[in-house]
C-alpha cells in the first residue's frame, strides 16, 4: 500500500541557513498557525474517540497511549499529567514508548521497528477488551505501533490512532483514526514540530474532555487535583475562598482537614446544611 507522506515532503522554505534569526522564527510561527486549523478539521474523529474512551473508563477500563520517539514521549507526558491534574489513579491513563523508559530521554536505535514489542509492552499491563489503545505516530508508518494495534484488534480491544498523514497504515489498523494533516515541516521531515504540536493539542483535548465527562471538574476548576506543591496548595485555597466566600485562614483550615478541594467543598456544604 502506498500513500502520500506529507510529513516527509520537502519544506516550502529553502536556504534556511542564510536567513536571519527573525526570519526563521517568523517562518516557524507562520507554519505553526496552520496547526489548530488542521485539528479543527479532525474534530468529528476526535469526538467519536472521546465518546468511546468515556464509556470504557466509566466501566472500569483504561486508556493506553503507545508510540515511538516524540510521539511516544507526548503520550507519556499527557498520561503522567492526569493523576496530579484530575486526581485519578496512575493506572487509569498509561503511556508506553518504544524502547521503554530509557527512550523517554534518549533515542533507542531501531526500537520503533520492532513489530512484536508493542503488544508485549501492553501485555505487561494485562490489557483487555475493557481498555482503549491509542497509537500515536506522525508518519502513520511506525511498525511498533501498527503491529500493537493489529494485535489489539485480534483481541477485540478498541483501537484508535493520532497521525498526521491521510490514509496511513496506522489509520487502517485503528477503529477510530484521527488524521491531522499539517503539511510539510519548515525543517523537512522534522515531525517534532507541527506534527508534534498537533498531537499535543489532540491529546490535551482527549484527556481534558474525558475527565470533565467523568466528573473530575467542577465548574471550570480542578477540584480533584493532587496538592503536591505550594503553588497547588495556594490555588486550592483560592478556590475555596472564591467558592465559599470564606477567609484565607478558614480555607486553609478546611483544606488541612479534608486534604482535597472537592472533599472540602462537599463537607462544608454538608456542615452548613446540618446547621
Amino acid at each position: 500500500m502506498t500513500f502520500s507522506k506529507t510529513t516527509e515532503q520537502d519544506s516550502h522554505y529553502n536556504h534556511l541557513e542564510t536567513r536571519s534569526i527573525k526570519d526563521v522564527l517568523t517562518t516557524i510561527n507562520t507554519e505553526d498557525k496552520k496547526v489548530p486549523i488542521a485539528v479543527e478539521k479532525a474534530m468529528p474523529q476526535i469526538e467519536a474517540l472521546v465518546a468511546q474512551i468515556v464509556t470504557k473508563l466509566q466501566n472500569g477500563g483504561r486508556l493506553f497511549y503507545i508510540g515511538a520517539g516524540t510521539s511516544g514521549r507526548l503520550g507519556i507526558l499527557d498520561a503522567s499529567e492526569c493523576p496530579p491534574t484530575f486526581g485519578v489513579p496512575q493506572e487509569m491513563v498509561i503511556g508506553l514508548i518504544a524502547g521503554g523508559d530509557t527512550a523517554i530521554r534518549n533515542a533507542v536505535e531501531f526500537a520503533e521497528d520492532d513489530r512484536q514489542q508493542g503488544w508485549k509492552d501492553l501485555q505487561v499491563h494485562q490489557i483487555s477488551d475493557a481498555d482503549v489503545v491509542v497509537g500515536i505516530a506522525a508518519s502513520g508508518t511506525t511498525p511498533y505501533v501498527i503491529a500493537a494495534l493489529e494485535a489489539c484488534q485480534k483481541a477485540y480491544i478498541t483501537t484508535a490512532c493520532i497521525t498526521c498523514n491521510q490514509g496511513s497504515p496506522l489509520a487502517h489498523a485503528a477503529q477510530y483514526p484521527i488524521e491531522v494533516v499539517v503539511g510539510p515541516e519548515v525543517l523537512t521531515g522534522s515531525s517534532r514540530m507541527k506534527a508534534g504540536t498537533a498531537q499535543k493539542l489532540v491529546l490535551n483535548m482527549i484527556t481534558t474532555t474525558t475527565m470533565i465527562q467523568l466528573g473530575r471538574v467542577k465548574g471550570n476548576k480542578m477540584v480533584d487535583m493532587q496538592l503536591s506543591n505550594h503553588k497547588l496548595v495556594g490555588r486550592a485555597i483560592n478556590m475555596l475562598r472564591d467558592q465559599l466566600q470564606i477567609s484565607e485562614a478558614d480555607a486553609k483550615a478546611l483544606l488541612e482537614k479534608h486534604k482535597n478541594v472537592r472533599n472540602a467543598l462537599n463537607n462544608y456544604a454538608d456542615g452548613n446544611t446540618k446547621n
